[in-house]
């Protein structure tokens, strides 16, 4: 301590702010890191609640202590008691679903409730149970269901209803398939009601369309799919880039067409009449007066006798007509465009260099039956397939891959504590560990060999007087000359030791050694002694 004190009073005002700056900071610095590795590591235990909820999930991990963070709309909690915590909230039934199903029955008496309060009631619960069945989906994070009935009651056994589901995902989109699925179980929990009449809307996609009708979007990325999946076994992942582009109809058309033809023709009926016809006449004699005598004979007159046939045949046909009612809906395909760039081959030159040169026409040939194939071409149509071979300008012969890099690996308090780490052992290395290295690299001050036997007592004055008579104003040595201001000592004379042998090791030489090396102790030393024996006489 005493050395201490005096360094700090041998110091200057300046020196000492330096050095008093210099220990604030360190302190600073260990005491934050000290904070910062005593503070636990938080992971996310909930992220994207509601208000409700997420005060609910707060306010029981406050009850149970553990340390927590709220950011933003995210809850974070001690790494070491979030799997702990998260199954006593979970036996607790938080987080509360959003949506209440059949228990809204429960509270409905049968006195003052009306047909109307109970079916609104009924919806709204069945709107909640449909909601909770869709929650289960594991990409799902949160689910409304609206039912769009007609209230009107009577024998009507046609209903036109309709539904809507609204979803919230994790990230990860919600697929055509499960849309289908969605759609069919909406359908079947509610009577009537048909699954086209379902709408299923992803709050970050929009309408998803299922597979039956789905976009011309939807379409030409799945065919774009098939297409590089078909490639990159041949050509190598990276090196093939597909392009397509489909026409699709976007109008409804009504075709109703009606044909006649004269060739083909049916019978319907046939009428067939005959007619005979036949007549006989006979005339009278001339008159005479003789035939007005009573008993006069009539004589015989003219006769004409005739006869007719007829036959009549008649047909009916039919002329043959051909009726047909066409409609076309929206979504099919008029025309399809696919350009294929697929990357070159490397080749090496007769100098050694590779480079990249065009694959040959018969390998792009086939390649254009796999891509024709895989697309459904069709050329009465009028679709196109080109397939062309060109060097790509920064992608290799196996594509690139990209990689995460550190920074995106590592959080970002992470790369504080490591950063902080990093200083504190720097402040160790340069406060520490440097001057013990310098001082172990120094050459270690000679020690006094106590091995020899005892040497007499010496008298101290013989050894005093000198110093006292001239001073002690310089260094130690035997090599300096004498000067008024600097007087050499003279050796001490021992009484009673003569022609004494010394080791190899001179004690003197390295008491000698020693002073040199410590100067300013060793005078303060010396001062002391002469001031006592000043005092002593």
């Amino acid at each position: 301590m005493q050395k201490l004190q005096d360094y700090w009073n041998e110091r200057s005002f300046q020196q000492r702010m330096i050095l008093g700056a210099a220990f604030l900071g360190s302190f600073l610095v260990i005491a934050a890191f000290g904070w910062i590795a005593s503070r636990p590591g938080m992971a996310l235990i909930y992220g994207g609640l509601e208000p409700a909820q997420a005060g609910e999930v707060v306010a029981s991990i406050e009850r149970a202590g553990v340390p927590y963070e709220v950011r933003g709309d995210a809850i974070w909690v001690a790494s070491d008691q979030r799997d702990r915590l998260r199954m006593d909230l979970a036996a607790q039934g938080l987080p509360a679903a959003g949506s209440t199903g059949y228990e809204l029955l429960d509270g409905m008496s049968g006195f003052g409730t009306t047909s109307q309060m109970f079916d609104a009631a009924y919806w709204r619960a069945k709107e909640g149970e449909l909601a909770r069945t869709i929650l289960a989906l594991p990409n799902v994070q949160t689910a409304r269901v609206h039912l769009a009935l007609e209230t009107a009651r009577g024998y009507r056994r046609d209903q036109n209803g309709s539904a809507s589901v609204t979803l919230t995902t994790n990230g990860q989109p919600i697929s055509r398939d499960q849309a289908a699925s969605l759609k069919y179980l909406i359908s079947s929990g509610v009577p009537g009601m048909q699954p086209e009449r379902v709408t299923v809307i992803d709050s970050q996609r929009g309408i998803i369309a299922s597979t039956e009708d789905q976009s011309g979007a939807d379409r030409a990325a799945e065919m774009k799919r098939n297409v590089e999946r078909i490639l990159e076994p041949h050509v190598g992942v990276g090196n093939a880039f597909v392009e397509l582009n489909l026409d699709l109809v976007t109008d409804t058309e009504l075709v109703t067409e009606q044909r006649f033809d004269p060739e083909q023709r049916a019978l319907i009926s046939t009428v067939i009449e005959e007619t005979t016809d036949e007549s006989n006449s006979t005339g009278t004699g001339a008159v005479t007066a003789a035939s007005n005598l009573p008993d006069a004979e009539e004589e015989p007159g003219d006769s004409s006798q005739s006869a007719r046939a007829e036959n009549r045949s008649q047909s009916n046909y039919e002329v043959s007509r051909v009726t047909r009612e066409v409609q076309r809906q929206p979504g099919s395909t008029r025309r399809m465009t696919v350009a294929v760039l697929v990357n070159g081959v490397p080749l090496t030159d007769a100098d050694g260099q590779t480079a990249l040169a065009p694959r040959p026409e018969a390998e792009l040939d086939v390649l254009r039956e796999l891509v024709a194939s895989a697309v459904g071409f069709d050329e009465a149509r009028g679709d196109l397939i080109t397939v062309k071979s060109l060097p790509f300008a920064s992608l290799g012969q196996d594509g690139t891959t990209v990689a995460p890099g550190l920074m995106d690996r590592l959080a970002l308090n992470e790369l504080v504590r490591i950063a902080l780490i990093g200083l504190f052992a720097m402040a160790v290395i340069l406060l520490v560990l440097r001057p013990m290295m310098r001082n172990r690299a120094q050459p270690a001050p000679p020690a006094l060999d106590n091995s020899l036997p005892p040497m007499p007592m010496m008298a101290p004055m013989p050894m005093m007087a000198p110093m006292a008579m001239g001073g002690l104003t310089g260094e130690i040595d035997d090599g300096f000359e004498a000067s008024p201001d600097r007087p050499r000592i003279a050796p001490i004379d021992f009484p009673g030791i003569e022609n004494l042998a010394l080791p190899p090791a001179d004690p003197v030489a390295r008491l000698k050694a020693m002073m040199k090396e410590r100067h300013q102790e060793s005078v303060k030393i010396l001062s002391g002694w002469i001031e006592n024996k000043e005092s002593a006489t």
